[in-house]
């Protein structure tokens, strides 16, 4: 990437056409949706709450256990990083602190959403939020913390599921005029209400579709004729890898044995492809002792 990530991100935004963005869980999932040529990627919190906690996504992580993947995974691409910031783990002040930590981190754009604490997966049920004039100050304190203006801050609501399609509208286009650069409002039911939202609110827009969640299917190409900018499928890798680990690891349960002709598990070689073995062997080479 010929760009600071930020920058690019900010570009590539603001121009014509969707982009297709993957969440990832770890540091290996990065490598995976790297390699296959996605142009940025998207630090997923239900995904970590799963996959590095094992617990669901109901506020169980902490902002330091967040910022340490946002550096792990951003020491292996220099891919444009979308951070799930959650509510921004406290007040203003907090959301403040949370988008200074994540920067340094080195996040692309950071999502701050309007839930009460503890928050939920904006696809279950049970959700708050927080007040409008709340709201409107936690974007506030993210636009003023950032110390790079190209950090992107994305401004979610989940009111569409506690108040309303119009609610939510009318957070959204509150959330944009306190300063945020990109909208999300989260899990809308069909595709006539997200068209209703893109159209009531002339900014770049996050579409999440999470995979047996809230939102009907809907088509990359219906999206990007509507004029979203980010089409998000937060955990489509991790749901893909639960889904793989129980094949392989139910036939070597069932069969004691498991190889690569099973077809079940990447080869050896692919493994040690993608986290880049050649490049520290080289490493190794040129560092050589004797």
């Amino acid at each position: 990437m010929s760009l600071d990530h930020k920058k690019w991100l900010k570009s590539r935004i603001s121009g014509k056409g969707a982009m297709l963005v993957p969440g990832v869980m770890n540091a290996l999932a990065a490598r995976i949706a790297d390699d296959l040529g996605y142009e940025a990627l998207y630090v997923t919190g239900a995904g970590l709450s799963n996959a590095y906690l094992g617990l669901p996504d109901v506020a169980f992580l902490t902002l330091s256990q967040i910022a340490d993947h946002v550096a792990m995974i951003r020491n292996i691409t220099d891919k444009p990083l979308i951070v799930d910031g959650d509510t921004g783990f406290g007040n203003a002040v907090n959301v403040w602190h949370t988008i200074r930590t994540f920067e340094r981190a080195g996040a692309s754009a950071v999502q701050i959403e309007d839930q009460h604490f503890p928050k939920r997966c904006g696809h279950f049920d049970g959700k708050g939020v927080i007040s409008y004039n709340e709201m409107v100050q936690k974007v506030r304190a993210a636009v003023d913390a950032r110390t790079d203006q190209d950090l992107q801050i994305i401004a979610r609501t989940d009111a569409y599921a506690t108040d309303g399609l119009s609610a939510a509208i009318d957070r959204a286009n509150a959330y944009l005029e306190a300063g945020a650069d990109m909208v999300f409002v989260e899990a809308p039911k069909d595709s006539g209400d997200i068209e209703a939202i893109i159209q009531q609110v002339q900014a770049p827009h996050v579409v999440n579709l999470v995979i047996g969640g809230k939102t009907k299917p809907i088509s990359f190409d219906e999206l990007n004729e509507m004029g979203a900018a980010v089409v998000l499928y937060a955990n489509a890798a991790l749901q893909g890898a639960i889904l793989g680990m129980q094949h392989a690891l139910g036939q070597l349960k069932k069969d004691g044995v498991l190889t690569e002709a099973e077809g079940l598990v990447a080869t050896f070689q692919e493994r040690q492809r993608l986290v880049a073995m050649k490049v520290v062997e080289a490493l190794e080479r040129t560092y050589a002792s004797d």
